[in-house]
């Protein structure tokens, strides 16, 4: 496993990148601090952030575990709860697919980058508490999203003409 660590002047979001599998055409450091960095930055003045690159067996087997579904899955997030009195600035940790990131950009004819963009905006806001079990829930992240993704010139996730 490779651990990457981004902590720059042009985003506010501290990185820790692990690549625990391998995968051709991974986004770069500087793309996913970018991303993660879109959201964060909107509700935290300081952040920092681990996002894992999981293979199929590591997301079936988390995606098992905590969420009851035996199957990979694209994103997965873990939001980090502090201790009373404890004020440091851990969102979570995001355990990306690339394998069922890529299945999917193909499937809804996307560019496997972008699709990458929204599951790490995604899995972010779920990081902040923002969730889509109920339907105006849902329609306020994918709002956010679609706005996050618009501002880095990538088209709407959600568009019904795939």
């Amino acid at each position: 496993m490779s651990n990457l660590r981004l902590k720059s002047n042009t985003v506010k979001t501290e990185l820790d990148l692990q690549i625990a599998c391998e995968f051709d055409n991974l986004p770069s450091l500087e793309q996913f601090a970018m991303w993660a960095d879109k959201v964060l930055s909107q509700y935290r003045d300081e952040s920092e952030l681990t996002i894992v690159i999981s293979d199929e067996a590591q997301s079936q087997q988390l995606n098992n575990d905590y969420r009851g579904k035996n199957k990979p899955t694209n994103v997965l997030s873990f939001e980090f709860e502090a201790p009373p009195g404890i004020d440091i600035p851990l969102v979570g940790d995001l355990i990306i697919c690339p394998a069922i990131v890529l299945a999917e950009a193909q499937e809804q004819e996307k560019s496997f980058h972008d699709h990458f963009a929204h599951m790490v905006i995604h899995g972010c806001l779920h990081l902040l508490g923002f969730d889509h079990i109920k339907s105006e829930d849902a329609l306020e992240m994918e709002s956010i999203e679609k706005q996050l993704l618009a501002e880095l010139d990538i088209a709407d996730p959600y568009r019904d003409d795939i």
